[in-house]
């Protein structure tokens, strides 16, 4: 069987010299950098063309969709947005309406931009203990395609970014009768199906269209993805055109190499790699699960490869923080910092009251062991601290049953909910902002309840819009944006640190 990767490699120890792209010419002396320029190369002879594959490259995304249960299956060298927005401009018309999930990534609305489309919004369960959105149901799905007409096409995101999966069948099996395809961002799920312990994948569900980003979850180089097409109902033709559109004409076949190593890894060995694997998260998940005041999240539909741990029971009252901080509550971003700057352990992400720990296949025991250890000392830390504060109460005369502590009450800073009103689409509001009529203001995050945005404001990561254009900010996520920026979380999307652009009418 003729792969990329071998290919490339013996091409380099030939004597074919490049009177072509790209300029380094195969010289790693000019830089003296340690990257792979011997098997940087563009379309020439023998090699394959992305946009129009009849060799290799053909033969390789073949092996991906036989690999994954895909009827068609096409590499992706500019990551899962490019299959997102590819997947949406294909299967919708312009100017038409989309029902998608409300915490979708920002390159579900960057399409819906592009193609002036008309959102029709499907909101996730929400798991308020833990303050994460849940999974987006059947019923819901089902309840707004019966009381919305003409609508083009369906997008969900499973799993999220904190782990939690929909019920991709049933929501397939709902979306079908109404002859319209299911897009499933399932970009942190490219290692669904490859051991019982991880929930199979959205191809063989009965999704439509599916994006996987490789980079997230499986040793593949960062901008690695694969889009899949089965069935009849998603126009392939059209994803095909958007394809060529927004991908690059120079594809990278380094990167292209590196997910067909990835998949041939996955065919000769994933078995065995994902049984180590399989059993190193048990044994580690099961560690976590003892913390006391530290708590490992776990829904009933889960991608136990996202290690979650939440800080919801860790309240401080009246006592300095594990930096020497005098505050009641003990942070999300507390723990993400203390693991960074002690522990030197770089988590994926913090949120208000949780961090999350991306593991894959390529994680050692090693870092497990560093992780768990961390963890557990944090914990015990915790627990003097708390203990201490319980009883410095206790000695005041202010502890009866229960102390009740400042942090019980905080408002579930991570959630999407359904409180924005949506005023116009995000193609309107961006007329809007160049009409001149009205009046532009930039406001603070906390003063601007009640008001139209003209902007985009969200966490990276995870990247799904606390407020979108056109939509009127409701006083909860006015709270939660600034609280955000309170506790030193970025913001991103305004043109303003701390501030958003509005629309005022009149």
């Amino acid at each position: 069987m003729d792969y990329l990767y071998s290919r490339l490699k013996e091409y380099s120890e030939s004597d074919y010299y490049p009177f072509h792209m790209p300029g380094h010419k195969r010289n790693a002396g000019l830089t003296d950098a340690v990257l792979p320029y011997l098997i940087d190369i563009t379309e020439i002879e023998g090699f394959d063309d992305l946009h129009h594959a009849e060799g290799i490259l053909k033969e390789a995304q073949g092996r991906a969709a036989v690999l994954y249960g895909a009827d068609e299956t096409h590499y992706l060298i500019n990551g899962s947005t490019v299959g997102i927005l590819s997947a949406v401009m294909g299967c919708t018309h312009k100017g038409a309406r989309i029902l998608m999930a409300r915490n979708c990534h920002k390159s579900v609305y960057n399409a819906v931009y592009l193609n002036e489309l008309r959102p029709v919004y499907v909101y996730p369960q929400l798991y308020r203990e833990n303050e994460l959105n849940g999974p987006i149901t059947p019923e819901e799905i089902e309840q707004k395609l019966e009381i919305n007409d003409a609508i083009d096409a369906v997008v969900i995101t499973s799993p999220t970014y904190d782990g939690v999966v929909s019920d991709i069948k049933r929501i397939a099996d709902i979306v079908h009768r109404k002859g319209i395809p299911l897009i499933v961002d399932e970009a942190h799920g490219a290692h669904f199906g490859f051991h019982p312990y991880f929930p199979d994948n959205a191809n063989v569900l009965g999704a439509d269209v599916v994006i996987h980003s490789l980079h997230k979850t499986l040793p593949a180089l960062t901008q690695t993805a694969l889009l899949h097409i089965n069935g009849r109902i998603a126009n392939r033709k059209r994803i095909r055109q958007y394809l060529d559109i927004f991908q690059s004409s120079s594809p990278s076949y380094v990167l292209m190499a590196g997910i067909d190593e990835c998949i041939r890894m996955l065919q000769s060995r994933g078995q065995e790699v994902f049984q180590n694997y399989v059993e190193q998260l048990k044994w580690a998940r099961d560690k976590l699960s003892k913390l006391e005041y530290l708590s490992l999240f776990e829904a009933e539909e889960y991608d136990r490869s996202k290690i979650v741990i939440s800080v919801k029971r860790t309240y401080l009252p009246d006592k300095e923080d594990l930096f020497g901080n005098y505050r009641k509550t003990f942070t999300g971003r507390d723990l993400y910092e203390i693991l960074l700057k002690k522990y030197h352990l770089q988590m994926e992400m913090a949120a208000g009251s949780y961090v999350v720990a991306m593991t894959s296949p390529g994680d050692t025991l090693e870092g497990m062991e560093r992780l768990i250890d961390a963890m557990e000392e944090i914990d015990d830390c915790l627990k003097v601290k708390v203990r201490d504060a319980a009883l410095a109460a206790v000695s005041n005369g202010i502890f009866e049953n229960n102390i009740t502590y400042e942090g019980e009450r905080r408002s579930e800073n991570s959630l999407i909910r359904d409180e924005n009103r949506i005023v116009c689409t995000v193609c309107e509001a961006a007329e809007l902002e160049h009409s001149g009529k009205g009046r532009k203001l930039s406001l603070p995050f906390g003063d601007a309840a009640g008001k139209m945005s003209l902007e985009y404001a969200y966490l990276y990561p995870p990247g799904v819009p606390l407020v979108v254009p056109g939509e009127e900010i409701s006083s909860d996520t006015a709270a939660v944006m600034e609280k955000y920026r309170q506790l030193g979380f970025e913001v991103r999307g305004t043109r303003k640190e701390g501030r958003i652009e509005v629309y005022i009418y009149g």
